[in-house]
């Protein structure tokens, strides 16, 4: 099943939205300086790729204040817009039975988005 809704939602969207988000870290990654953030886009853009079967986990070396720094910028950077923009598409696809599994997988890119630092993509 896994499968299905993965295959559906690079038809539906993902496959752009995760070459959006390997174009920003390939951007980030430019600079020495957003390196951090580049490899956080790659994070996401992979998880883009195939959020069926996958979970969103805090680490336990979560990186201490400066992981929490580096959220604080992210939020102030896109972060913010990008989480705001997957908790709409969430709520839409709510509103349909059918659209209930993406919403739930655009619920997950939220968590990921708002603060990727510090968590980890795992099998679910």
């Amino acid at each position: 099943m896994n499968v299905l809704g993965n295959l559906i939602w690079l038809i539906c969207g993902g496959f752009f939205a995760a070459i959006g988000y390997f174009i920003m870290g390939f951007v980030f990654c430019v600079t020495i300086i957003g390196i951090p953030f580049g490899v956080q886009c790659f994070k996401i853009g992979f998880l883009e790729l195939m959020p069926f079967g996958k979970k969103v986990v805090a680490t336990n070396s979560s990186g201490g204040c400066l992981s929490l720094l580096f959220n604080i910028i992210w939020i102030f950077t896109g972060g913010l817009y990008a989480a705001l923009i997957h908790l709409v598409f969430a709520l839409i696809l709510f509103i349909t039975i059918i659209g209930i599994p993406f919403g739930r997988q655009h619920l997950k890119l939220v968590e990921l988005t708002l603060a990727p630092f510090g968590k980890a993509i795992v099998d679910a």
